[in-house]
C-alpha cells in the first residue's frame, strides 16, 4: 500500500501537466482573487492598528477593555 503513493518525478510531472490543461483557464482568476484578498487583509491590519482616538470596545477575548458601568 505504501508503495502505490511513493511517486517518481516523471509521475508527478504528468499528473501536474494533466491538472494544467483541465484547470488552467481558471488559474488566472484564483490568482487574482488571491491577491486581492491578501490585499484586502493586509488593508484591515493596517487600518485596525491606526489610533482613531475611539476607547476600544468590549470584545469576549478581553472583557475588562471598554467602558465600565
Amino acid at each position: 500500500m505504501i508503495a502505490f503513493f511513493s511517486l517518481g518525478t516523471m509521475e508527478i510531472v504528468v499528473i501536474l501537466v494533466v491538472v494544467l490543461l483541465l484547470f488552467g483557464h481558471r488559474l488566472p482568476g484564483m490568482a487574482r482573487s488571491l491577491g486581492s484578498g491578501i490585499t484586502e487583509f493586509k488593508r484591515g491590519l493596517k487600518d485596525g492598528a491606526k489610533p482613531d482616538g475611539n476607547p476600544p470596545t468590549r470584545t469576549p477575548e478581553n472583557p475588562d477593555s471598554g467602558d465600565r458601568r
